[in-house]
């Protein structure tokens, strides 16, 4: 098993690059269920995620292929949905991710059937599918849980109002996707407002979708007859973006993010500002320099274009260094504070009390072994790292490998000590 051997107190300066966002590939690797001819996604990482997802796809008939990377290093994944013949997607593939839930929308809207397992993913909270089976009755379809499976038959989907009693990303994308073959119109409201879910409005708008409204709390989708292939380009990763500027702030660092989209991290931007650091953002670039003391400052987690969960745990390892005290609060995931313990052992001083943590910042942090947990707890972990004094050992990254590219690979260029050991 990998990990990660950090040696900190080495300031990051430099630029790098980041990677398309994994959050936006997953829906439009679904998506490509939909259409009537190949899909291409220009800028889809190299993640363990979305190779999951393609052996998904593949177990259904559909042929997946990675090409070649264009001249500033991005790879192209192709998906021909073409010879689909199992509209099903075993346990033994999906067991290790969520997203695996957002073929069951194009499944049933093309196929007019689907069976899938209950998801899997980091274990970050419960995160039911309740909505999208909801949605998908209300589009007419039959469903039923059974053996660990969700089976749906949806012979005929037709149009409806479909109301969200929670925000929920997938569930936004899996019956967007699902009401573009559906007979009228269906009104989304409630809606994810992310801008991954604006992605792939815009990507099935290409397709020959009728969509308007993404990015509001509205969508309206008007079913058409069929959709065709398409080549899209997908956004960047602003989770990473926000990762690797985090890196760059509690070195004390200079560090520029090419290709991030400051628009979609205007939440993060402004809280590392509060924090002392100097934020320059320019149309696909993003600078951050840290010179004077880290200024605690509070965060709450909200659905966009609040304060993004996914950033709560690198955020929370860079406030425990700190000047002051400040107060962390989770709303969206139950269990997303298990990175506090390892922190701790790292020096942290941090009091959980349910969603909320309070968080008094000390002068340094000390180099440990430390156990990743999940996905984003991981990051915080190595950010930690970066700053402390000593050595830190990250087990269990291939936490890291579902949703970062050569994470160690973006840090070394940027000057940090970090190497992929095996155990």
């Amino acid at each position: 098993m990998d990990i990660f051997e950090i040696q900190g107190g080495k300031r990051l300066s430099g630029t790098t690059r980041v990677s398309g966002a994994k959050n936006a590939v997953l829906p439009l690797m679904a998506a490509s269920l939909l259409a009537d001819g190949p899909v291409e996604i220009v800028g889809a990482p190299r993640l363990r995620d979305i190779s999951t997802l393609g052996k998904v796809l593949e177990h259904m008939g559909a042929s997946v292929e990675r090409t070649e990377a264009d001249g500033d290093g991005r790879e192209t994944v192709r998906i021909d949905p073409r010879k689909i013949e199992k509209a099903e997607a075993p346990y033994d593939l999906v067991k290790t991710m969520r997203a695996s839930v957002l073929v069951l929308g194009p499944l049933a809207a093309r196929h007019g059937r689907a069976r899938i397992s209950l998801p899997g993913g980091c274990a970050i909270g419960a995160r039911p599918i309740d909505q999208h089976l909801k949605g998908l009755e209300l589009l007419g379809a039959r469903t039923t849980l059974a053996e660990g499976y969700v089976e749906v038959d949806a012979t005929k989907l037709r149009g409806c109002v479909i109301y969200f009693d929670m925000k929920t990303v997938t569930g936004t994308e899996n019956l967007m996707m699902a009401a573009t073959l559906a007979k009228g119109t269906t009104l989304l409201k409630n809606a994810a407002r992310e801008p991954e879910v604006c992605d792939l409005a815009k990507a099935l708008r290409a397709m020959g979708a009728d969509i308007e409204g993404d990015g509001t709390d509205e969508i309206v989708v008007r079913g058409v007859a069929s959709l065709r292939g398409i080549r899209h380009e997908v956004i960047s990763d602003r989770i990473e973006a926000s990762t690797l500027l985090l890196a760059g702030a509690i070195t004390g660092g200079d560090v520029t993010v090419a290709g991030a989209d400051p628009a979609a991290m205007d939440a993060v931007l402004t809280k590392l500002q509060e924090s002392g650091a100097e934020i320059t953002a320019s149309p696909g670039s993003v600078r951050v320099r840290r010179e004077g003391p880290i200024r605690s400052t509070n965060i709450e987690t909200s659905p966009y274009p609040g304060f993004p969960t996914d950033v709560q745990a690198q955020f929370m390892a860079y406030l425990c260094l700190g000047d002051g005290f400040c107060i962390v609060r989770e709303t969206i995931f139950e269990n997303r504070f298990m990175h506090v313990a390892e922190l701790r052992r790292m020096g942290a001083k941090i009091d959980v009390s349910g969603s909320t943590a309070a968080v008094k910042g000390v002068p340094s942090l000390s180099g440990a072994p430390l156990m990743a947990t999940d996905l984003r707890a991981s990051a915080s972990l190595v950010i930690a790292g970066l700053a402390a004094k000593g050595t830190t050992e990250v087990l269990r990254i291939y936490h890291l490998d579902r949703g970062y590219e050569a994470l160690e690979n973006k840090l070394s260029s940027l000057g940090a000590r970090i190497a992929r050991v095996r155990e």
